[in-house]
């Protein structure tokens, strides 16, 4: 049963003509009341095909929000905390990418999607960890620029003969970065009929003692089509929760303390006000968002 404060929205949500997104990463409550849940590659294409809504609100990171704009550019998006950033995303830049073009100036550069929208500008596709594979095999040049998540590119380059260079080195998610090989033994230790998934975020070692390395829309439609009763899932706590919102198998995080706390700066309150003041608003520069948009739908072309 929904409390008052969601009935709020809902209600604010209809009388602003507005649509609520939010990655999978939410918390239970706001997830409640999302019209779109999912992971990054399922939000770009949900942004891409919204239609008859005047606002956008963005329960999710800031390179998210800069994604729903550069799709959406006719429509006002609102992410509810402005300081809910992806500092990964911010470990790239682009003069970071123009300088990489330089040095291997035969090299396609392919950016996860978990980068600024001045840094996906100077892509020539993106892609997210459920795709990553399938957009680098579509490319026709074998050098590949790749970032910024370094444990993402190390995946990648074990499915395919291309050459994976990350970009920066040492790009990663500090929560993905929290689980140890003795976190996965523990857990299988104590759940040994369990599943392992794991997200290509985590760390070599750690990817390869997992049953699936998938990303997290690629985790749920495991768990539905799965035979197991009970799954350990290697990604941020609130995974858990999105599962459990459509299965009633049994989900173990493998770490309770693998918060996104940049995630969690949303909440019911935020998302309310940001609906009644319509606050804060997301843009893009135009050339920016025009250059962006080229890679975000080369992406899509290539997912769909």
């Amino acid at each position: 049963m929904l409390n008052q404060l969601q009935r709020d929205i809902l209600r604010l949500k209809k009388e602003k003509n507005a649509i609520i997104l939010a990655h999978n990463y939410q918390s239970r409550e706001i997830q409640e009341i999302a019209d779109f849940k999912g992971d990054s590659l399922e939000l770009c294409i949900e942004a891409s095909r919204i239609e008859g809504k005047d606002i956008v609100v963005f329960c999710g990171v800031d390179f998210m929000a800069e994604t729903a704009y550069i799709l959406n550019p006719d429509k006002k998006i609102l992410i509810p905390d402005r300081g809910a950033e992806c500092p990964m995303a911010h470990m790239l830049s682009a003069e970071d990418v123009r300088m990489a073009r330089k040095r291997y100036p035969d090299a396609a550069v392919v950016l996860y999607v978990n980068t600024l929208a001045e840094a996906k500008a100077e892509a020539d596709i993106l892609c997210t960890s459920s795709n990553a594979v399938r957009v680098v095999e579509s490319l026709d040049e074998d050098l590949i620029l790749f970032g910024p998540d370094r444990n993402l590119a190390w995946y990648v380059q074990q499915h395919t003969d291309k050459t994976i260079i990350p970009l920066p080195e040492e790009g990663h998610c500090y929560v993905h970065k929290m689980f140890t090989a003795g976190d996965v033994m523990a857990a299988k230790e104590k759940y040994p009929e369990a599943e392992l998934l794991i997200h290509p975020e985590c760390d070599p070692e750690v990817q390869e003692l997992a049953d699936h390395i998938l990303s997290t829309g690629g985790m749920l439609r495991r768990v539905l089509e799965s035979d197991a009763k009970s799954f350990i899932i290697g990604t941020e706590v609130d995974m858990t929760t999105r599962i459990s919102l459509e299965s009633d198998k049994k989900t173990i995080p493998l770490l309770e303390e693998a918060i996104c706390e940049n995630m969690k700066l949303h909440t019911l309150e935020k998302v309310k006000n940001s609906l009644i003041k319509e606050e804060f608003v997301v843009t893009v520069p135009d050339e920016i968002a025009r250059r962006a948009r080229r890679a975000v739908e080369r992406m899509i072309e290539v997912s769909t």
